[in-house]
């Protein structure tokens, strides 16, 4: 059901984010982030020579490949459009996330990375909306992997166990898909 309708109003801005997940042949995996900002009115802009209303102010672009178990292993960052001419020089930071696993620690590693002036707020803002599509990309493959575990070592509880309430270790959705880890009643 969409929100109900205020009073009149005038549209000023449109940030738009698209999150897409794909499977690669060589079985990683791309999480990829589009983001554009877009006004409704022209801007005053020394290096663009101004920005018409409805040409995006900023659009960036994040790539991160990982593995099976969330390891980053390449990142692309890219900036198309942006209000300065330096912005675009800072995406090849965003490389010192690979080898970080997104999970616990996302967050600080993504401070200590490339939060502030070690990156572009844009850009840095997409990583948090990227780890939750990565989850949601490999979901499948997880549960696959986790009957797997579960089968093969009882003691190994699968990585998808309590990251959220519906696979909580006493949820119904653990009692039905991993009954050997569930803890509730």
């Amino acid at each position: 059901m969409p929100l109900s309708t205020p009073a009149a109003r005038k549209h000023i801005h449109t940030r738009d984010i698209s999150l897409k997940g794909y499977h690669r042949e060589d079985g990683l995996w791309d999480i990829e982030a589009h983001m554009t900002d877009i006004k409704t009115y022209d801007i005053e802009n020394r290096w663009r020579n101004g920005i018409k209303a409805g040409e995006p102010i900023h659009e960036m672009w994040v790539r991160l490949t990982i593995d099976d178990n969330f390891m980053v292993k390449d990142v692309e960052a890219v900036t198309d459009n942006s209000p300065f001419e330096m912005c675009p020089r800072i995406t090849e930071a965003y490389e010192q996330l690979v080898g970080i696993r997104i999970g616990r620690g996302w967050r600080r590693a993504i401070a200590e990375k490339v939060k502030g002036i070690k990156g572009c707020t844009h850009i840095t803002e997409l990583l948090s909306p990227l780890a939750t599509v990565s989850f949601q990309t490999l979901m499948g493959n997880m549960r696959k992997t986790a009957q797997q575990q579960a089968e093969a070592n009882k003691q190994v509880k699968p990585l998808v166990i309590n990251t959220c309430h519906a696979w909580a270790e006493d949820s119904e959705v653990v009692k039905m898909h991993l009954p050997d880890f569930y803890t509730g009643d």
